[in-house]
């Protein structure tokens, strides 16, 4: 692939991956609006980001082995066209109930947009690339996920938030567009049945578990610090309103740099010392948050998101490194456990929040992000990720 097509396909790839994130956290910045409109609790209300999350956490391992089989183009259109009527149900419907209904089947369809590309550029990239361009994969993610916040919560509230799952949907429709047309009808070949690896040999590599754990507990962190932050910022201690909450949110961008920068970081000192070194950043950018200023806040989100992007660009990173078969069934477990770790993140972190308040909420970050330290040395100790040359079996 000549240098054009690359970074044509890249920009693609980009689009694609953005647009799709953009209806995951669109109602993440109005969960208090959400409470308060609908009655209900914070907890509640939450059950419209941690459904998504869920949906996709059970769908990775059942897309994992369709891409391993079949091509990953009718796999994205078939999936990428049930989100979209998702998103189009989600801005229609008046009750709450079916909300989240609609969100978790959404979250069933998304891994025909993520899981299937992650596979899609492993098999057509050369291995020398895989941890540059899983690093701006990553900054797609971060891209779509500012988008959706910003929509949400910023963009829209003049008229109202359900605006934004239109916006959101015809964002969508140009990018599965945009990909039948240019997304190159060639890719690598999936593998035979002989070479497929299976879940249970995945899962008996130490090294992949020590990848998956890190996975899981990074975005348990995450998805809790900002699946509350916006009931912490509008108690009593800040007062802020729905658009200041969302202008927090502009702290993603940092996430947008880190994504690549991650990888060449990956590249010159190891995945294991990078995933070390951003789970001491993220550890101390959310002790930040319990200083009482809206700039030290925007300052710890911004650290927050550099720490959690840079772990999640050297787990990515690290997995496919040591990968020669198994690919999509690999990946899916890493989403797998990666979204499991939000949704449990989510509903641990909440109930935390009710007994505890925002302080409970970090003091399990904080012990979780131990574990992804500890999990990282371990990563440096343990040798090269050289990929295997062979398949390690069938589970």
């Amino acid at each position: 692939m000549n240098g054009g097509r690359h970074v044509g396909l890249q920009a693609l790839i980009f689009f694609l991956v953005s647009s799709t994130f953009l209806t995951i956290y669109i109602t993440q910045p109005v969960l208090p609006v959400i409470r308060s409109e609908f009655g209900v609790s914070a907890s509640y209300a939450s059950l419209t980001v941690s459904a998504v999350i869920f949906g996709i956490a059970l769908a990775t391992l059942p897309f994992g082995r369709l891409v391993d089989t079949f091509p990953v183009r009718p796999l994205l259109f078939t999936g990428g066209s049930v989100v979209l009527g998702c998103s189009l149900f989600c801005a229609a419907t008046e009750s709450l109930p079916l909300l989240v209904a609609a969100r978790f089947l959404q979250g069933l369809f998304i891994p025909s947009l993520t899981t299937c590309l992650v596979v899609y550029l492993v098999r057509s990239l050369p291995q020398e690339r895989l941890n540059v361009v899983m690093g701006s994969y990553v900054s797609a993610t971060v891209m779509g996920g500012l988008g959706g916040r910003l929509l949400g919560g910023w963009i829209h509230p003049p008229l109202h938030w359900r605006y934004a799952f239109v916006t959101a949907s015809v964002l969508l429709a140009s990018a599965i567009l945009a990909a039948a047309r240019w997304l190159p009808r060639t890719e690598g070949e999936a593998e035979t049945e002989v070479g497929k690896t299976g879940f249970l040999s995945l899962l008996s590599r130490k090294e992949l578990l020590r990848i998956y754990f890190v996975a899981f507990s990074a975005y348990f962190v995450f998805s809790s610090v900002f699946n509350y932050l916006p009931f912490y910022l509008a108690g009593p201690d800040f007062h802020a309103t729905t658009q200041v909450i969302t202008l927090m949110y502009l702290s993603y961008v940092a996430g947008v740099a880190v994504g690549p920068l991650a990888g060449n970081l990956s590249d010159r000192i190891g995945n294991g010392a990078t995933i070390a070194a951003g789970s001491a950043l993220f550890a101390i950018a959310i002790l930040l948050t319990f200083l009482p200023s809206m700039i030290a806040i925007l300052a710890s989100l911004a650290g927050v998101c550099a720490g959690f992007f840079t772990v999640h660009a050297a787990a990515a990173g690290s997995l496919n490194r040591r990968l020669a078969a198994g690919r999509g069934r690999a990946n899916s477990l890493y989403v797998l456990f990666y979204y499991l770790g939000g949704s449990v993140g989510i509903t641990v972190s909440g109930h935390a929040y009710g007994h505890g308040g925002w302080r409970w909420v970090v003091g399990i970050g904080v012990l979780m992000l131990c574990f992804t330290f500890a999990a990282g040395i371990a990563e440096m100790r343990g040798g090269s990720t050289r990929p295997d040359a062979v398949g390690v079996g069938r589970g």
